[in-house]
């Protein structure tokens, strides 16, 4: 079996993440996995979620929404995995029904990596938390502490890290090409 590769990619919001992220899955093999981790809540989820649905319609995407524990899913096949987003999963592992929160560290970092052992590529989208001098409630800057030694975590394990900047993605790891070129070179289909 080829050893999987992980992307992760970070931004700030609505800086293209999602789009580009989709785009580099139709680079590569099938099948592909969209592992939708937005737990409808609201108008505004319910807003986003649809507009997810509607890009990545049409590209041969089997979705999967997977709002928590990630360790207990189990593939169909091994493929390219696309996890929408890790402050989704953050938050809810982190927070229960009546606002009570858990650090959600032992449950996210073991389930990207037990998705990652399922996948030939597992791109992993992410927000860039913690870069402004706001003051944040006390159960919000936990949030963000959270996602922030996630992310550094994530980082480190990943074979390439890229930042969104306008839609335009910034390597600060390893290189999106080597990633891709090594799938369409070696015939990499994630058969089992």
């Amino acid at each position: 079996m080829p050893d999987s590769r992980m992307i992760l990619l970070t931004g700030g919001s609505a800086c293209g993440k999602s789009s580009f992220a989709e785009e580099l899955c139709m680079k590569l093999p099938f099948p592909r996995y969209y592992i939708a981790a937005m737990r409808p809540f609201g108008d505004g989820s319910e807003e986003k979620i649809a507009r997810h649905r509607m890009l990545r319609s049409g590209k041969g995407f089997e979705t999967i929404e997977r709002y928590t524990d990630l360790q207990g899913l189990v593939l169909p096949r091994r493929g390219t995995v696309l996890l929408e987003c890790i402050c989704n999963l953050t938050a809810n592992e982190m927070f229960d029904e009546d606002g009570a929160w858990i650090d959600p560290y032992e449950m996210v970092v073991p389930g990207v990596e037990v998705l990652r052992r399922q996948s030939g590529t597992l791109i992993v989208v992410t927000n860039e938390v913690g870069t402004d001098s706001r003051i944040y409630d006390s159960g919000t800057q936990a949030y963000m502490d959270a996602v922030g030694r996630i992310n550094r975590t994530l980082a480190q394990q990943a074979d390439v890290v890229c930042e969104l900047v306008c839609g335009i993605p910034l390597e600060l790891k390893g290189s999106l090409t080597d990633v891709v070129r090594n799938d369409v070179e070696t015939g990499d289909v994630f058969c089992n």
